[in-house]
């Protein structure tokens, strides 16, 4: 089923404290960033989706990351509890705004389970096993979301989605190291160049797939595939370990 909705937030004053490895973090321009946040969610409007705004959080850094708040499936939200103990307390805003909308359950201790590690698949969900997301946080995800949950194990990763999502018709798209898991069997897969597995977190809407700016094979590759790409620089985005899926819930 296509999403109608997307869940957004704006990002807070305390963004440049996020939590992040990359090695750019201090040159954070928080101006910039929203700057490409505001140019993500006109992308996600110009696509059909109605824009729903959850307040903006100005105590969590991570906020803007609501993807990892909640999983939603099936007309049932599963709001996460999330591994860092910074981020907990970001939820409550899309908790109350997920309710307007779909049936809402907590993720209870010990589960740790986050969006980010979710890929969304016409028949089931396949879920990362990571530093984010526990095996008890699947059961509790497969248990009140009622769909089958395949998972790809590897506690060495943040989440799942930086390395695989789904394009639609059949097609993933995921960096080398995924893509023979069994978890993506029975889909074609399309393998971007090491250089460009940043790419390979993208957000499809219909025919139309949204990918970072300045990774020209992978765009090709998409688009040889039958999807129209639209690029978006999100190098902001990038220096706090974030990208395209993150930044909001498609529902």
């Amino acid at each position: 089923m296509e999403p109608k909705h997307a869940l957004v937030r704006d990002i807070g004053d305390m963004y440049r404290s996020c939590l992040s490895t990359h090695p750019l973090h201090s040159t954070i321009d928080l101006g910039l960033a929203r700057e490409q946040h505001a140019a993500y969610c006109e992308a996600l409007s110009e696509l059909g989706l109605e824009i729903i705004r959850v307040p903006r959080d100005d105590e969590h850094p991570d906020s803007v990351f609501v993807e990892d708040n909640a999983v939603v499936h099936g007309g049932k939200a599963l709001v996460c509890r999330m591994a860092k103990t910074s981020r907990r307390g970001e939820e409550g805003g899309v908790e109350a705004v997920l309710k307007q909308y779909v049936k809402v359950k907590r993720a209870t201790s010990p589960a740790t389970v986050e969006g980010g590690d979710v890929v969304h698949l016409d028949d089931r969900l396949v879920s990362g096993i990571s530093q984010r997301t526990n095996p008890e946080g699947v059961a509790q995800m497969q248990e009140w979301l009622g769909a089958p949950v395949s998972t790809v194990f590897d506690p060495g990763i943040m989440h799942l989605k930086s390395y695989v999502t789904y394009l639609g018709k059949g097609i993933m798209i995921a960096t080398e190291r995924y893509a023979a898991h069994p978890a993506l069997e029975g889909f074609q897969v399309i393998i971007p160049p090491s250089r460009d597995e940043y790419a390979a977190d993208t957000l499809a809407v219909g025919d139309t797939v949204l990918m970072a700016e300045g990774y020209e094979e992978a765009h090709q590759m998409v688009e040889e595939s039958g999807f129209e790409v639209v690029t978006l620089n999100v190098s902001e985005i990038q220096k706090c370990d974030g990208a395209l899926t993150c930044m909001s819930i498609l529902f």
